[in-house]
């Protein structure tokens, strides 16, 4: 019931997808005018969670860069050699710094398996008494929903559209269906133990060369 500013909202509902995200590698950029790894992908989603809650606006700079930081994404996953490879590009404005346009960053995504949702939130022309209440406070830039849109398309992924907290929430909680956790090979260790059939062989190996001995002395 409280009014809250679009980076609260963020960290409320975007910190709660993270947490759901057991036995996934979950990683944070952060973007401005320019893009930033906050966060590598690991399964240590208490420090991606603390790490976002520290994200403040303006920490990388007041401008726009959405291809540059779709581009980092791309590097990154291309590092780590990732099998799953999604990407959920939240954004309220458009595209004003950045070396890589987003049509070039989304052809660059497709090209490497990279699946992006993209979300924008904040004003609707036509709903500004929501952009207030979301808001609580001051205006935000149009949103480039063309862009975003083309973004999805080309990546396989899907553009939502936010305007308030409920609506962000239905939004993370959409993509958990979407993209189901991956529970990766290395994640859990066997629990059969397997040792006592090579032991086994090597002592028959060592049976069979003590006979063989015998019989040539």
């Amino acid at each position: 019931g409280q009014l809250i500013n679009r980076l609260v909202a963020t960290k409320v509902v975007a910190g709660d997808f993270v947490e759901r995200r057991e036995g996934d590698r979950v990683g944070l950029i952060l973007f401005g005018e320019q893009a930033y790894l906050q966060a590598p992908l690991t399964r240590d989603l208490k420090t991606v969670k603390q790490l976002l809650n520290e994200a403040q606006i303006g920490l990388a700079g007041q401008r726009t860069a959405i291809g540059d930081a779709i581009g980092l994404a791309v590097k990154r996953f291309k590092e780590g050699k990732s099998q799953q490879r999604v990407l959920v590009l939240l954004t309220d404005g458009t595209t004003t710094a950045g070396v890589l346009s987003p049509n070039k960053a989304a052809e660059l995504a497709a090209a490497e398996d990279v699946t992006v949702y993209t979300i924008g939130i904040g004003r609707d022309s036509s709903q500004v008494d929501l952009l207030r209440r979301f808001l609580g406070r001051g205006g935000s830039p149009e949103i480039d929903e063309a862009a975003l849109k083309n973004i999805a398309e080309k990546t396989g992924g899907r553009y939502f559209r936010a305007t308030d907290l409920q609506q962000l929430s239905e939004i993370y909680a959409e993509l958990d269906k979407l993209e189901p956790v991956d529970q990766g090979s290395d994640y859990y260790r066997p629990i059969i133990s397997l040792y006592q059939w090579p032991l086994l062989g090597g002592i028959l190996a060592l049976c069979l060369v003590s006979v063989l001995q015998r019989r040539k002395a």
